[in-house]
């Protein structure tokens, strides 16, 4: 376990205690509360589990890199890009995913624009937020949303 780990793990417990000390009727709702999160959460996690051993046990690692690696360019950014917007999975989830094509060679580039755009397009979502802002804005929105991501990415490629 690395130091950042620990301190966070450090904190949530001192929070955790805090916590009890304050309100311990409110401290237990609220890890009641957390437990029913974390069970809805589950069948994910194992989906995603899955997920990742399937595409690694079928894809290999040279594959993996050709479509997005660093040789892959722009287009493969945009590809990854356009498969994160159309995922709808929790953020939290997608980390273990992307780690997992990051050591089978995607670039950092690729990685990045496969969070953001999971994170800030809303495919998915398109039918409900063209019901509540109109279709214009939601596509405005998602579209601008989809570029800014992909800008984000190339300049987390150049960082790290």
């Amino acid at each position: 376990m690395n130091t950042t780990a620990i301190i966070i793990n450090g904190i949530a417990v001192a929070a955790l205690i805090l916590a009890f000390i304050k309100d311990k009727d409110k401290a237990v709702q609220s890890l009641k509360m957390a437990l029913k999160s974390f069970i809805k959460i589950l069948p994910m996690v194992f989906i995603i589990i899955i997920a990742i051993g399937l595409l690694l046990g079928f894809v290999p690692p040279d594959q993996i890199s050709r479509f997005v690696g660093e040789q892959s360019g722009a287009g493969g950014v945009l590809l990854v890009g356009m498969v994160g917007a159309l995922m709808h999975i929790p953020a939290l989830l997608s980390f273990p995913l992307a780690a997992s094509i990051l050591e089978s060679g995607a670039s950092v580039t690729a990685v990045a624009a496969f969070i953001t755009t999971l994170t800030m397009i809303g495919m998915i979502t398109l039918p409900l937020e063209i019901k509540i802002l109109g279709k214009k804005m939601a596509l405005l929105r998602n579209g601008i949303s989809f570029v800014i991501a992909i800008v984000i990415a190339f300049i987390m490629g150049m960082i790290l």
